[in-house]
């Protein structure tokens, strides 16, 4: 026979009054983290070099964000190891909200590349937002004997192996594109890595690599003056700064192209509330117009979420990435 044991009717009324006081407290501390939040400087992680294609848009987000805030925040370029090193040191950071960084196609591909990350993507980061959404353009040296995407593909397809195509490394959104467009097209071009784009726009421009898939912001003024040809893009509709390029789809080659995502992320336990204050300031720097135009002129869109969809977003940037890997047979050899 059980025995329950009655408690007063006053203790009941104390212990719901105490319940509720704890939830209260509970709620105006997240209320008043996240309404405080920065009170010191942030550092952005950012895993390449200075200088690269991706530092003017880190350093971009960052200034906008050191104006709203009052508050530095400090872009700290950690290199090395295709992002690994950089990546690192995020994952193990304080989770106070300080220390946010840089998220991307190099950050999705690593998992299916490199056994034994000393991370977990998915488990040691949680998400803050998306930032960007970037095209890759097709582009050759003059010296290739082509005009549009269908003789460039007539062209590959008769001298497979011949033909050399650079990249920023491997992994990298301009690495999988030229893989994918082998699996599609039934090309053989030969990968080139390059640790940045810098290198490999630079051999390019010397025709020591004939083609490369890389970002706008890259290209474009080696394009406007005739020492690249652009033949086509990724994404949907025309870009404002290459208007005469026509996308894969217009090339007739529909189905074709990785538009790459720039997200922000933090170390995995990081408060809820400033998750969703970093959020809130993120989506508002992506709403001024100064942003749309900044953009624009690296070849790339704002893209707003919540933290809940930049998650979805980067689940599924890592299935899709890991498809072409797996399907070009890509091993990864520091």
């Amino acid at each position: 026979m059980r025995v329950y044991t009655r408690l007063p009717i006053g203790r009941i009324a104390v212990a719901g009054l105490l319940s509720q006081l704890v939830l209260l407290a509970a709620a105006g501390s997240a209320w008043a983290q996240q309404q405080n939040y920065p009170t010191r400087p942030v550092r952005y992680i950012i895993p390449f070099p200075p200088g690269g294609s991706t530092d003017p848009m880190g350093r971009f987000i960052a200034t906008k964000l050191t104006e709203k805030w009052g508050h530095s925040v400090v872009v700290d370029n950690r290199p090395g190891g295709n992002t690994v090193i950089g990546t690192e040191v995020l994952a193990r950071a304080q989770p106070d909200g300080y220390t946010i960084g840089w998220s991307g196609a190099s950050m999705f591909s690593t998992p299916s590349l490199i056994a034994n990350l000393p991370y977990d993507v998915q488990k040691d980061f949680v998400s803050i937002a998306t930032i960007a959404t970037g095209r890759s353009v097709l582009v050759v040296h003059p010296t290739v004997p082509t005009n549009n995407l269908q003789e460039f593909t007539a062209l590959m397809k008769s001298k497979p192996g011949e033909f050399n195509y650079g990249s920023s490394g491997v992994g990298t959104n301009t690495h999988l594109s030229g893989e994918l467009f082998n699996m599609m097209a039934g090309t053989k071009m030969v990968h080139i890595p390059y640790k940045g784009s810098g290198p490999v726009t630079t051999d390019l421009l010397a025709g020591r690599v004939q083609l490369s898939f890389q970002v706008p912001i890259t290209v474009i003024p080696f394009v406007s003056s005739n020492r690249l040809r652009a033949l086509a893009m990724s994404g949907e509709g025309r870009l404002p700064a290459m208007p005469t390029v026509p996308t894969f789809t217009e090339a007739g080659m529909k189905g074709f192209g990785l538009t790459s995502v720039t997200a922000m992320v933090a170390p995995a336990k990081v408060p809820r509330a400033v998750v969703n204050k970093i959020n809130a300031d993120v989506n508002a720097v992506l709403a001024l117009p100064a942003t749309t135009e900044f953009m624009a002129k690296q070849g790339a869109e704002p893209f707003a979420s919540t933290p809940e969809q930049t998650a979805a977003v980067i689940r599924e940037e890592l299935a899709r990435y890991a498809k072409i890997i797996k399907g070009a047979g890509i091993v990864y050899k520091p």
